[in-house]
């Protein structure tokens, strides 16, 4: 398929009633085509998970250069669409989000998301203006483009816990309402899986909504039955991979045992993995 076919089919999977998006998030290549070769329809990268395989934290530190690099790895090693997390833009002022949705058009993804949180400064959220206009800016680079780029609005507010918790739903509503407005295909709000404020962000958002699922939240089918349209992982497959790594090697030193690789993937499998094309 030609990128443009790809980001229209990858639109068509945020549409089908009852079904959501499953979205595992990788962070590098052999992650994504894992993800692939197990069946997603998509691959989702996760910021975290590529920052810290970057050496960095997460939170606006891996930089627009490196966050390109990988998505144009990451989409040259799947056969499925890659949608990419690029934090807020790896730039303050829309000209710079524009900057870096035209590298991650070029570099063939089918979507983005693009979060509101404002890290490194006094404020936890951008101001509504100002993400309606960087998303307005995302928005008219894919436009200008020709590709039909999926933009999922994040909407930091729960993940944050930012203001008062009575008033939290109305200002996240508000705030999604603004950002479909400026351009924005879906709403992605980290942070919310108990089952009546799931509804409450389905009922009052105008297009498909993201729920970040994990242990404790509700299974997919209940999430679907509530009218997500959108399931991702986000940075967790990630952790539980470095959680692996800390316990194989506290396992080594303090009882000179293995247990924890017991369900390693095997070299050769890997190996394959990496040496094969899609």
């Amino acid at each position: 398929m030609t990128q443009i076919e790809t980001a229209q089919y990858f639109r068509s999977l945020h549409r089908r009633a009852g079904l959501p998006l499953l979205l595992p998030n990788a962070w590098d290549v052999a992650s994504a085509r894992l993800v692939a070769q197990a069946g997603a329809a998509a691959v989702a990268t996760t910021s975290a998970g590529v920052s810290w395989s970057h050496g960095v934290a997460d939170g606006e530190h891996l930089g627009r250069d490196r966050a390109l690099d990988l998505i144009t790895r990451v989409v040259a090693a799947v056969d499925v669409p890659v949608t990419a997390d690029v934090e807020g833009g790896y730039a303050e002022e829309p000209s710079g989000v524009a900057e870096t949705i035209r590298g991650v058009i070029a570099a063939g993804a089918a979507g983005v998301n693009l979060e509101d949180a404002h890290h490194g400064s006094g404020l936890p959220l951008r101001p509504v203006e100002a993400q309606v206009e960087r998303i307005a800016a995302a928005r008219a680079v894919a436009d200008a483009e020709g590709v039909p780029l999926f933009v999922n609005a994040r909407v930091d507010t729960y993940v944050g816990a930012v203001g008062d918790p009575a008033l939290r739903l109305e200002e996240t509503l508000s705030r999604a309402g603004a950002y479909v407005a400026a351009g924005a295909d879906g709403i992605f709000v980290p942070g919310v899986t108990d089952p009546e404020l799931v509804s409450a962000l389905v009922a009052g958002i105008d297009a498909p909504v993201n729920v970040l699922a994990g242990p404790g939240a509700p299974t997919t089918a209940e999430l679907a039955r509530l009218g997500v349209a959108r399931i991702s992982l986000g940075s967790s497959i990630a952790e539980a991979a470095y959680a692996v790594v800390r316990r194989s090697t506290k396992e080594l030193l303090a009882t000179g045992s293995y247990t924890a690789l017991t369900d390693a993937l095997d070299y050769a499998d890997v190996n394959t993995l990496l040496r094969s094309r899609p």
